[in-house]
């Protein structure tokens, strides 16, 4: 399955420094506004040491991991949904991705300019939400208008798309995402025609710097009242959100995993912020991971969660899904405690699973075509 994240935010908070962190790719991250004018694209595994202990115990030749795109998008500004720095092309951009990480500045450093002379991280996230929702406005406002005569005409399609229409202006006029509006089986269809930004599941990214004023720590035992309205609206809109230090984490990313470790230590960033995001999008995109191994190959699939055996067949090719006959599964840790695929099948551990079983995550699965 082809999968993207859209990495969105200000300028100057740290977008391309993430996005090199996360890729190895180099991309501009000059300090000054829209130095990043076409977006950059970077393919990043998805952490799962599930398959590599499975790639030990097959002698595996070759390792794959899943993986999510990551694509690097020049900085919204204020306006952006009226054309402001570039703004709509940036836009049309994002409109291509199946999520959001949205990268939030949680530090001072006057060396390093925010466009709007101080840090306020809530309203930065306000400043994105809005010019989104403004561009989502302008779309469904433009398909409304488009549907007029066929409603008139009393096309029953038109009728149903018009009462979701409707309700998303409601809904944006209003300042909110697209996502808080809920649209029934026969409405979904058309919610996923209008390619609405806000209607993308959306994540949090919080940078801080190591040596910097970070928002998220306390001041003489009292918490920084930017940090506390931030949290508030991260709980109110039941947001995710990760922290990393993106700086620190782009000079890690060639080191070895040891390395990293003993360096993060050093500069006083313990948790691995960025492998963190990686599975966190991973999540939010509603996906799970099942495996086939064996001597030539160890790979991770993936998959909606939900998809029957047949379904899930089709991330390795087309066909199976028409061809399908069976499917020999058993978990991935069961697996292994078995010692071998002998044992497994000896101790009756293999199940054969027909059309309707769904797929767990973690499962190692044998398709019979």
């Amino acid at each position: 399955m082809s999968l993207s994240i859209g990495i969105v935010g200000l300028p100057n908070v740290g977008k391309s420094t993430l996005f090199n962190a996360l890729t190895k790719k180099s991309v501009p991250a000059e300090n000054y506004p829209f130095c990043t004018i076409d977006p950059s694209i970077g393919v990043v595994a998805v952490p799962d040491e599930r398959l590599w202990k499975l790639s030990k115990f097959s002698v595996s030749e070759k390792t794959v991991p899943a993986a999510v795109e990551f694509v690097d998008i020049a900085g919204l500004v204020k306006g952006a949904s009226e054309g402001e720095g570039l703004g709509n092309q940036f836009l049309s951009h994002i409109r291509e991705t199946d999520a959001i990480a949205q990268v939030v500045r949680i530090f001072e450093d006057d060396n390093i300019i925010h466009v709007d002379g101080k840090i306020d991280p809530l309203k930065d996230v306000e400043v994105i939400n809005l010019e989104l929702v403004l561009a989502d406005l302008q779309t469904v406002t433009k398909r409304k208008h488009s549907l007029g005569k066929e409603v008139k005409a009393g096309k029953k399609e038109a009728i149903i798309e018009m009462a979701l229409v409707e309700r998303l202006i409601v809904a944006l006029e209003s300042g909110k995402l697209a996502s808080t509006v809920t649209a029934n089986e026969f409405e979904a269809p058309f919610l996923k025609q209008l390619c609405l930004i806000t209607s993308k599941p959306f994540i949090y990214v919080l940078n801080k710097k190591a040596g910097a004023r970070n928002l998220d720590e306390a001041v003489d035992g009292k918490p920084d009242d930017r940090w506390t309205r931030l949290m508030s609206f991260f709980k109110e809109t039941n947001a995710g959100h990760v922290i990393v230090d993106a700086g620190i984490e782009q000079e890690l990313k060639d080191l070895s995993d040891e390395d990293k470790m003993e360096m993060r230590e050093g500069l006083g960033a313990h948790d691995d912020g960025v492998n963190d995001l990686i599975r966190k999008g991973y999540e939010l995109l509603g996906l799970i991971t099942y495996f086939t191994t064996g001597t030539d190959e160890s790979r991770a699939w993936t998959i909606k969660r939900g998809w029957t055996a047949p379904e899930a067949g089709t991330a390795i090719h087309g066909d199976f899904k028409e061809k399908f006959i069976k499917a020999e599964v058993i978990e991935w840790d069961t697996l292994l405690n078995a010692g071998s695929y002998a044992n497994a099948r000896e101790k009756g551990l293999i199940r054969t699973e027909g059309k309707e079983y769904v797929v767990k995550d973690g499962d190692v699965v044998e398709f019979k075509i």
